[in-house]
């Protein structure tokens, strides 16, 4: 399936954004970590508010809340790290896979830190890959050393466990820290089910023995969704457009709310909100834009990199991007996916060593291709806002989006972009 985008010529929106799939993910396993150490029978989900409806965290509840021996993850790489420390902690042997591109992508750091702290683990396939077969129970925990530039996505998995293992964890995290953020995520979503957990100095992290305790939990809305509606902002030549995001936090977990920062150098303002009901919201607006070169570290935010390497090549602004190393293990290699399509619309990104993108505004020659999207949910969220730029383009398997935001292609309808699929046209609704 393909769908073909026309821009509006203005954008004027209030848009309702998804919960965040990370916290929801998090409070998830947290919550099915209180039910196991309290015996309660109790619904996946129970006390826990404005959960994702995105495919990841389907998964994820539908992985929780499974009593067969085979457990099947699907695309959701958060939740295969995730329920791969759960079950190594539950008592039961089972199997658990995913798809054919989970397959490829590695675990095996995962895999060996937990063996460390006891966990009974075997490949059922390729060594270092899913998927794999764990027969769980009680793990002593102690002291555990990995390195910092692993997917924060490990990390969060190890600290999560920690409250229910024997001695507690000892984390030590080895040379640099790479998405930060996200760990400060989970230490903080920990604390509010009742750990103890801290930071012992700069690189070790301290999670006691003693459990969670039972907490009703309302998962605030996501950043990283709001980052194509930045990425709208920066492109139309709209000079009074006006989008409103409800939901989200100005002190929010979510690492990626540092796009609001990131994004005012490419002309977006953003203003926090707040009601007379105290419901939180932010309105985006232009502003002024820089000139010359935009450089950036997305070490602590590498889901935003793709947004923002779009923005920068379809408005012509030379860019130089760093700490991108884990772009190639996502859904797929990013960095290739890159710069595949946007050689299409004619923009000749350069890789330079591990982890680093540049342009400084080479040109190819563009082509109407359709852009492929590599069953990457954030190509095609990236790719979509381009067609303000381009006054039309194809996107092939839209239907990607639903990993992190489903209703997105409809919020781009209400905003005015016309898409039609096939022999079916979503209709731009009024403006409010």
């Amino acid at each position: 399936m393909s769908i073909t985008i026309l821009p509006p010529s203005v954008l004027r929106h209030s848009a309702h954004l998804p919960a965040s799939k990370s916290i929801s993910n998090r409070a998830l396993l947290i919550a099915a970590l209180v039910r196991y150490m309290s015996a309660r029978t109790a619904e996946v989900g129970e006390g826990l508010e404005n959960l994702s409806d995105c495919d990841d965290t389907q998964a994820m509840q539908q992985a929780l809340a499974t009593s067969s021996g085979v457990i099947d993850i699907g695309a959701a790489g958060t939740a295969m790290r995730f329920m791969t420390a759960y079950l190594a902690v539950v008592p039961g042997t089972r199997t658990i896979t995913g798809s054919k591109r989970m397959q490829h992508r590695p675990i095996g750091v995962l895999v060996d830190a937990l063996r460390q702290l006891g966990a009974h683990i075997d490949y059922a396939g390729e060594e270092g890959f899913p998927p794999l077969r764990i027969s769980g129970g009680g793990l002593r925990g102690g002291h555990l050393s990995v390195a910092g530039n692993v997917s924060s996505q490990y990390v969060s998995a190890l600290l999560m466990i920690g409250p229910v293992l024997e001695e507690g964890l000892t984390l030590a995290l080895d040379g640099d820290i790479v998405s930060r953020p996200y760990i400060e995520m989970t230490l903080a979503m920990m604390r509010t089910f009742g750990a103890t957990a801290w930071w012992r100095d700069a690189t070790t992290i301290r999670v006691e023995p003693g459990g969670y305790r039972l907490t009703d939990y309302r998962v605030e809305s996501d950043w990283s969704a709001a980052s194509y509606w930045y990425e709208m902002m920066a492109l139309t030549d709209d000079e009074e457009a006006e989008v409103i995001l409800p939901g989200l936090c100005k002190d929010s977990l979510q690492g990626d709310s540092a796009v609001a920062e990131m994004f005012r150098p490419l002309g977006v303002c953003t203003e926090y909100l707040r009601n007379a009901e105290g419901h939180e919201a932010v309105r985006l607006s232009r502003g002024p834009r820089m000139a010359g070169q935009f450089d950036m570290d997305f070490q602590h935010q590498p889901d935003l990199a793709q947004t923002f390497v779009v923005t920068c090549a379809m408005r012509g602004i030379p860019f130089r991007f760093t700490g991108l190393q884990s772009l190639k293990i996502k859904e797929t290699d990013r960095i290739s996916a890159l710069r595949n399509e946007l050689r299409k619309l004619g923009c000749d990104i350069k890789e330079e060593g591990e982890g680093i993108l540049a342009w400084q505004g080479e040109r190819c020659t563009a082509t109407d291709s359709a852009i492929d999207t590599y069953e990457d949910h954030r190509m095609a969220m990236a790719f979509a806002p381009a067609s303000l730029t381009r006054n039309r383009l194809c996107i092939n398997n839209p239907e990607v989006v639903a990993k992190s935001y489903p209703a997105f292609w409809d919020d781009l309808a209400a905003a005015g972009f016309v898409i039609s699929a096939d022999t079916e046209q979503l209709t731009p609704l009024p403006h409010q």
